[in-house]
C-alpha cells in the first residue's frame, strides 16, 4: 500500500525569536535594540506575519495527507521521502537551503513577507496553498538547475546557487585547477588563491553576480533552468609556482572543474552553509560540475 503524500514545512527562526533567546523576554530585547536606534515593533510584527502564514499554510495541507515541519537548523537531519510535497515557508533563500537535501520532490514556495522579499523562488502567497497542494505533485514543475562537488572519496555536496571551494578562513588555498570537457584547453595549472566558486543561472543574481561586475566580465550568465555553470577564481596570486590564466569559464552538462588540493585543509560549500561542509585534505581531488538532480519548483 502506497503511503498518503506528506506535506513538509521548510521554515525558519525568524529574527524575533533569536533575539528572545539571547536576550530572555520582549522588553529586554526592545531595549538592546533601542541602544542601536532599532526598535522592536517591526521586527515583532515580521514575526508575527511569519508565524501567521505557516499556520495558514498548515492548515491548507489536505486532511487525508501527512504533515511534517522542520527548521533550517535541521535539514541536514531530516530524512525527506519520495512522495513529500516540499512548501518552503519564508524566504528565497530557504528554498536554496532545503535544495541540496531532495532528490527530484515538487517544491512550494510561500512567500512571508512579499515586497521585502525578492520572490524569485518564493513565488505564491499563503493563500494559495489551498489550491496549490493537492496537484503539486501533478503540476508542470520549473526544473531548475543545480551544482554537485564529488570528491574521490565519493563525499557529495548539491547547491541551488552556487558552491565554494576554498580555504576555511582568509588564508590563501593552494591546489591545482583543471577544466575537463569543451573548454579544456591547456591543461592543468597550479594556483593559489581565496577560493573557486562555481555557480548556477539561479545564483547569478547573487554571489556569481557581484563577482561578474566585480570583474566586468565578458561571460553571459546562465538562465537557471539553463543547463550550465560560471565559474570564478578569487583573487588568484601569480607567482613562479602558481599561474593566473584559468580565472573563469564555463561548463556545460558533462564538464568539470577539477581541484587537488595542495594545501593542509579546504572546504567545499553550498549556497552560503559553511557549517555543512566537506572537508578535503592534501592531496584529495573535488569535481565541480551540473548535477543529474534538479530543484523542481512549482508555479
Amino acid at each position: 500500500m502506497s503511503l498518503a503524500p506528506r506535506a513538509v514545512l521548510v521554515h525558519r527562526t525568524t529574527e524575533y525569536e533569536e533575539l528572545l533567546a539571547r536576550h530572555g523576554t520582549h522588553g529586554q530585547a526592545a531595549f538592546f535594540l533601542a541602544g542601536r536606534g532599532r526598535g522592536v515593533e517591526e521586527v515583532r510584527e515580521r514575526h508575527e506575519r511569519a508565524r501567521r502564514a505557516l499556520a495558514e499554510v498548515a492548515g491548507a495541507v489536505p486532511l487525508s495527507w501527512r504533515q511534517a515541519r522542520v527548521e533550517r537548523a535541521d535539514l541536514d537531519r531530516f530524512l525527506f521521502g519520495p512522495e513529500d510535497v516540499v512548501v518552503v515557508v519564508g524566504q528565497d533563500g530557504l528554498v536554496a537551503n532545503a535544495a541540496k537535501y531532495l532528490t527530484g520532490q515538487p517544491v512550494v514556495g510561500i512567500d512571508t513577507d512579499p515586497g521585502r522579499n525578492p520572490g524569485v523562488l518564493v513565488r505564491h502567497r499563503p493563500a494559495d496553498a489551498a489550491a496549490l497542494l493537492p496537484a503539486a505533485g501533478r503540476t508542470a514543475a520549473e526544473e531548475l538547475t543545480m551544482v554537485e562537488a564529488v570528491a574521490d572519496d565519493a563525499q557529495r555536496l548539491l547547491a541551488l546557487n552556487e558552491i565554494y571551494v576554498g580555504p576555511p578562513g582568509h588564508q590563501t588555498a593552494r591546489y591545482t585547477l583543471h577544466v575537463e570537457g569543451g573548454e579544456a584547453g591547456p591543461g592543468p595549472e597550479p594556483q593559489a588563491s581565496s577560493g573557486v566558486v562555481v555557480g548556477t543561472g539561479t545564483g547569478a543574481t547573487g554571489w556569481l553576480r557581484s563577482l561578474l561586475l566585480q570583474r566586468s566580465s565578458p561571460l553571459p550568465p546562465p538562465s537557471p533552468t539553463d543547463p550550465r555553470l560560471a565559474w570564478f577564481v578569487r583573487e588568484a596570486w601569480p607567482s613562479p609556482a602558481t599561474g593566473t590564466t584559468r580565472v573563469e569559464g564555463v561548463l556545460g552538462a558533462g564538464d568539470a572543474l577539477s581541484l587537488t588540493v595542495e594545501s593542509d585543509r579546504l572546504v567545499v560549500f553550498g549556497d552560503g552553509m559553511e557549517a555543512d561542509a566537506l572537508e578535503l585534505t592534501w592531496g584529495q581531488t573535488v569535481r565541480v560540475g551540473v548535477s543529474g538532480t534538479a530543484l523542481r519548483l512549482v508555479g
